[in-house]
């Protein structure tokens, strides 16, 4: 029976082989940039290895997948037979005919084997690799980094075959791991994160800033009629008495002089602005023009983040919503995409409610 031995230490070893293959394969594929990155600027070279197998996904897999085949191959050719044989000694001191016998020790060998490559071969690491990835990638991308330089011409010949009949497809091939999300797919961790309990989002703001990609200029303008509206030829005095009566700071003026009725959003004017000007002498006397502020321009079929982006660009609070026409249709208050944001913001929008 001593001769059986080698056989079955070949088995051991090949499944720790092929362990090794199918974790490091695993562990490559789902381990997180932002998890190895941290380590490697602090000098790891087992991170920076890590990292160099994670950009060079394809040809991990590649160095992989020839591992566990050829372990795979190993287990069949060596293991198995001599596991059979073995069988075949007790199984001879039964009375069935050798031709059973035989039959019977092969179909039990097999299951035998095909059972501990499955399970410890196969199964155990790739949980392992899923279960702790960023670890079991430290641990295990280095060596196999270190195996794919030694079967480089082997690797390279495969994956480029591989590349090839994809390009056949029409798909192009990428050689880093993923390891950045979508919109759409962050967004759906956050709902799941939160449903299981280990993401709190009791203001909503996360639940906010997803929804806000998705909104449009249209949905959070305020409409012309609901604005509390001053002439261009507004004095100090009248600034002072619609903040007392209405309480807001910023008021848009329009066009017209003398009443606002009909007129169209030409800027907007603070508080602030007119601080200078509350003097017996000149609180009666139109706010010069250069102190009016200058409207923003965006279409109301615009994204409420690109909007954003230009009222950021031009340092204006407020922008005049226009529609297919270039007409004029209300106001976009920044306080107003803010709240879109992180909820209620106190003050600001100047309308009539």
């Amino acid at each position: 029976m001593s001769e059986y031995v080698p056989g079955l230490v070949a088995l051991f070893v090949l499944l720790l082989a092929n362990a090794f293959f199918v974790g490091a394969e695993f562990a490559v594929i789902s381990a997180r940039r932002s998890q190895i990155e941290p380590r490697a600027e602090q000098g790891s070279s087992a991170a920076r290895t890590t990292l160099w197998a994670m950009e060079h996904a394809t040809l991990m897999l590649a160095t992989s997948q020839l591992g566990i085949t050829i372990c795979s191959l190993l287990i069949l050719n060596v293991s198995e037979p001599a596991i059979h044989h073995l069988l075949e000694y007790p199984l001879g001191a039964t009375p069935l005919p050798e031709g059973a016998i035989s039959a019977i020790a092969f179909v039990i060998a097999l299951l035998l084997v095909t059972f501990l490559h499955v399970v410890f071969g196969e199964m155990v690491p790739k949980n392992l690799s899923f279960s702790l990835p960023t670890r079991a990638a430290l641990l295990l991308a280095p060596p196999l980094v270190l195996f794919s330089r030694l079967v480089r011409p082997v690797i390279w010949l495969l994956n480029g075959a591989a590349n090839a009949v994809l390009r056949l497809f029409r798909v192009e091939p990428k050689d880093e791991a993923q390891s950045t999300y979508t919109l759409e797919e962050v967004a759906t961790i956050v709902k799941q994160s939160t449903r299981e309990g280990t993401l709190s989002d009791t203001t909503g703001t996360l639940s906010n800033a997803f929804e806000f990609t998705e909104k449009t200029v249209a949905d959070v303008e305020v409409p012309l009629e609901s604005l509390v509206l001053l002439p261009s030829d507004v004095t100090p005095a009248q600034l002072q008495r619609a903040v007392a009566e209405h309480g807001f700071s910023r008021y848009v003026v329009t066009d017209t002089e003398g009443s606002p009725a009909g007129g169209s959003p030409a800027g907007y004017l603070h508080l602030k602005d007119v601080l200078d000007l509350t003097t017996d002498s000149r609180r009666d006397e139109p706010v010069p023009t250069s102190r009016i502020r200058t409207l923003s321009p965006v279409s109301r079929d615009a994204e409420l983040e690109d909007a954003l982006a230009v009222m950021r660009r031009e340092y204006s609070h407020l922008a005049t919503c226009l529609d297919a026409e270039g007409e004029p249709t209300g106001v976009l208050f920044l306080e107003d995409i803010i709240e879109e944001l992180v909820g209620e913001v106190e003050d600001a929008a100047s309308t009539t409610d």
